[in-house]
């Protein structure tokens, strides 16, 4: 049956993939039929589905994306590679192609030969969806991408799967998670890719500053191992690496805090909303959507890129408050809820799907 084709770039449990297949059931649930496949198999793994080819660039796995997109009414992707991949497949069919830009193009395409490769791309999408205006602007403005095809649409999370643990649940949390947290110590947790650019290698550095509190890591990347030894020089024993693994919610469930210190290319990072739809304060840094979902002393607090002395201050001011923490989670809560469920955010999905192609609905 004709319908949505959604096409991620690998079955890694990463922010686009994971938003990918919340979008597939919302829009089901809408009453839509919806295909979601990936390019190449991932590297870690953790969903389920279908794989085009052996890698993400090869022929086979183009060919078999024209086969895909011939047979759909439009196509969606989701993440960089599938950008220019789709343009390419989509070239001659009556499909349109909508791509979500979830990164900041001027960070990833930081040369003049990246940007018009990007450019060339983005300008055949039927339509293109930002996450915030900032982005928006950011490829109208220098990627020429015109402004009537451009639409803002947040990232989301299902609301249902992300409910808030009693603070005074949080230490049996701990225990049953296990990975040697101590269920008595305030715990701080940072999700995401081990990489640069996540920033990790500065919330080690803020438990300097903060002699009483843990760190939760989940997450897995090339930056593993120097984070382990930078986390046994200035916070030995208080520095839990728990990897990747299948279900954040126990994570959630063991912190106070959650802290992510972005350097950059986080457009809108689905962390926050998560912790925010778990009534969890966030630390985190002014980089692109990011105070759009951390509103600076009102759902947590925002500090300067590169300012682990800053970062530090922040946590302990939650830490040794309770209650501010407290009221920053009820309010990250409902900001959350009102702006950023995945039934929300379908239902502005499905406006753009069905203005590119009425045979979607």
């Amino acid at each position: 049956m004709p319908g949505i084709l959604q096409v991620v770039t690998d079955t890694d449990r990463r922010g686009a993939q994971v938003f990918a297949t919340d979008l597939h059931a919302a829009l089901e649930r809408q009453g839509r039929a919806v295909r979601t496949v990936a390019l190449a198999p991932g590297h870690v793994g953790g969903l389920d589905l279908p794989v085009l080819g052996p890698s993400r660039r090869s022929a086979a796995t183009l060919r078999a994306l024209r086969r895909e997109i011939t047979s759909a009414d439009v196509v969606v992707g989701h993440g960089s590679t599938t950008l220019p991949l789709g343009a390419i497949a989509s070239l001659g069919t009556r499909t349109p192609f909508v791509y979500r830009q979830i990164s900041d193009s001027l960070f990833w395409a930081p040369d003049g030969l990246r940007r018009l490769r990007v450019r060339a791309a983005m300008r055949r999408c039927s339509a293109l969806v930002a996450l915030w205006s900032g982005s928006a602007a950011t490829v109208h403005d220098h990627f020429g991408v015109p402004r009537e095809r451009i639409r803002v649409i947040p990232n989301g999370v299902p609301a249902a799967s992300h409910t808030p643990v009693p603070l005074a649940e949080r230490p049996a949390a701990r225990r049953v998670f296990g990975f040697g947290l101590d269920p008595d110590r305030p715990t701080l947790l940072s999700i995401g890719a081990l990489v640069p650019e996540k920033g990790v290698d500065l919330v080690v550095d803020a438990l300097v500053a903060l002699p009483d509190a843990q760190l939760l890591v989940v997450g897995d990347g090339p930056e593993r191992d120097a984070l382990v030894a930078r986390a046994r020089t200035v916070a030995d024993g208080r520095v839990v690496f728990a990897g990747s693994i299948p279900d954040a919610g126990p994570a959630y469930a063991a912190a106070d805090v959650v802290v992510l210190a972005s350097r950059g290319g986080d457009s809108m990072p689905a962390v926050l909303i998560e912790a925010g739809m778990r009534a969890l304060p966030a630390v985190s840094t002014r980089v692109e959507a990011i105070p759009e979902i951390v509103l600076d002393g009102v759902t947590g607090s925002l500090v300067a890129i590169d300012a682990p002395g800053a970062l530090a201050s922040a946590i302990r001011d939650l830490l040794d408050s309770p209650s501010t923490a407290a009221a920053f989670g009820a309010a990250a809560r409902a900001h959350c809820l009102e702006r950023y469920d995945i039934d929300v955010v379908a239902a502005q999905w499905a406006a753009v799907l069905d203005a590119v192609n009425p045979a979607a609905s």
